[in-house]
């Protein structure tokens, strides 16, 4: 589908245009981080995910909630800090809340897919179901329960969503905390003279520095042949999470997702 051009509230004074980014971005809607789709004004460095600059109209019911009524909301209710039911982080911006039960979501938390094929198509290929509440030990932390998380078809491989939140703000930290204005330490944290390659970062040409993600590789299981091989096969799928909680989960941000990870 073709998105083109569009107006949004949040930004008036100039239209977005749908690009497709290789190099993460902060959302200047729910603040979070994103990579793949977006919606960006080039004048101002301003970026939003495709979920946040085409929210739904009616409120959005959701499988994991079935009594409630989320409304997207351009800032979070109240004075009180609030947190994302899915990943367990602090709500700072765009969120769809439900005003008769409380719970937030950030809106890409949201529109996680239910069910990931990672390396659908191959010999290794996986499927993970998303969980509200997952009885098995997380495969990163070792812990169960907390947020939501994405579990392999052989039950034996689980990944907290808010274990990959983590994951990436400890690695990507300048983008997560600096700030989310255009031109901020956030926005251009990941421009720099590594490996000398020149690609498009923000709204410019640029030195491109190669955002690594570290931790990835932390497990937790220690089990033995089939269990071994599962996931061993799924730590592949760990990329296909990652592109999904940035908000693009296709196999081509997978791929890229797969580069930023440190040997």
């Amino acid at each position: 589908m073709k998105y083109g051009e569009i107006s949004h509230f949040s930004h008036p004074q100039h239209k977005l245009r749908f690009e497709y980014a290789e190099v993460p971005f902060k959302c200047d809607g729910c603040k979070e981080v994103g990579i793949g789709s977006r919606f960006k004004c080039n004048l101002c460095d301003y970026d939003l995910h495709r979920q946040c600059a085409l929210p739904s109209v009616a409120p959005l019911r959701h499988a994991f909630y079935p009594k409630c009524a989320f409304q997207f909301l351009a800032r979070p209710p109240g004075d009180a800090s609030r947190f994302c039911n899915a990943c367990e982080r602090d709500v700072a911006g765009f969120v769809l809340h439900c005003r008769a039960c409380g719970f937030d979501l950030h809106p890409c938390c949201a529109a996680l897919p239910h069910v990931l094929d990672a390396g659908a198509g191959g010999g290794d290929a996986v499927r993970l179901y998303l969980y509200r509440k997952a009885g098995a030990p997380c495969h990163r932390c070792g812990r169960k329960g907390r947020s939501w998380s994405y579990r392999s078809a052989c039950k034996k491989y689980n990944l907290h969503v808010a274990c990959v939140m983590e994951m990436l703000e400890e690695s990507w930290h300048e983008l997560y905390n600096g700030s989310g204005n255009g031109g901020g330490a956030g926005k251009r944290g990941l421009v720099g003279s590594v490996h000398g390659g020149v690609g498009m970062v923000g709204g410019g040409y640029g030195v491109s520095k190669i955002p690594s993600i570290k931790g990835w590789e932390k497990n937790h299981h220690r089990g033995k042949g089939k269990v071994k091989r599962c996931c061993e096969v799924a730590a592949m799928a760990v990329q296909f999470i990652i592109s999904a909680v940035l908000g693009d989960p296709t196999a081509i941000i997978a791929g890229i997702v797969g580069s930023f990870f440190s040997r």
